[in-house]
């Protein structure tokens, strides 16, 4: 079985054949997703919060992300894997292609992910200039929360919606070819994803985005604390992780989740 490529994720926004996308951070984990028709794994910093019991994504490592990145590639071997840039690790482009080649030569990414738009265009220009592909992400970016004073939705008043809109635009001209847009709402999202020609993979942005992307623990129900408002758990009405998994993976193969709930307007 040959793994998924970037051009196989391309192909399935021109066939109007939708993403699905679950986090993956460790072998047996990636092994049921891989096994149950995942799309993409996006090996997230979000494992600060899931994994690690930290409050925030921010204080997870470079050396952390390698780690559950090759825990994930090793376990896994269709599914395509983006893995995050932690806080940090992309401050100038020298130190952003350094820890990228690192992301991919150690710990078996396909793509890797940054946050935040038309700041990080010297970045996603010189990872895109050797040949590294980038994933880019805007609206909600948790790695900016205390900027962002929580975990609040973006983008609902004209010019914040503009800015967010302008960055899509402004991060594909400088070479991204995949985008996440977290928390904003599903107008903006179809919006986005209407007029980009990558795919657009959202978490929170409506159901007319590209695909949609899910915490693995939050879909199967077993995140603690604070559930936010696009957050389904698919195992509820299932009985096994692997049936919940399919169900999640159809449920956004035929444009039934997320529902008008589970967005914001």
């Amino acid at each position: 079985m040959s793994r998924l490529s970037i051009d196989d994720i391309q192909n399935m926004k021109s066939q109007g054949e939708k993403i699905a996308v679950l986090t993956a951070y460790d072998a047996s984990f990636a092994s049921l997703l891989d096994e149950n028709a995942v799309d993409a794994f996006i090996v997230g910093d979000s494992l600060g919060m899931v994994i690690q019991g930290h409050e925030s994504t921010l204080p997870v490592t470079m050396d952390e992300m390698i780690y559950h990145s090759a825990n994930v590639a090793r376990g896994s071997q269709r599914s395509y894997i983006i893995t995050d840039l932690p806080y940090q690790s992309y401050t100038t482009p020298q130190q952003t292609l350094d820890n990228a080649r690192r992301l991919i030569e150690e710990g078996g990414a396909q793509m890797v992910k940054l946050e935040g738009g038309q700041q990080q265009i010297d970045n996603v220009s010189l990872l895109v200039e050797n040949n590294i592909p980038v994933c880019g992400h805007l609206g909600l970016e948790p790695q900016s929360v205390n900027e962002l004073g929580g975990y609040k939705v973006q983008g609902r008043d004209e010019a914040a919606a503009e800015r967010i809109f302008n960055d899509a635009k402004a991060l594909q001209q400088a070479g991204i070819q995949l985008l996440v847009l977290e928390c904003i709402p599903a107008s903006l999202g179809k919006l986005i994803s209407e007029h980009l020609s990558i795919p657009v993979i959202g978490i929170g942005a409506g159901v007319d985005c590209d695909g949609q992307v899910l915490v693995t623990y939050d879909m199967l129900g077993i995140s603690r604390g604070h559930k936010a408002k696009f957050v389904k758990n698919f195992l509820a009405e299932q009985n096994s992780i692997e049936a919940a998994i399919r169900a999640y993976v159809d449920a956004v193969k035929q444009s039934q989740y997320p529902a008008d709930e589970h967005s914001y307007q």
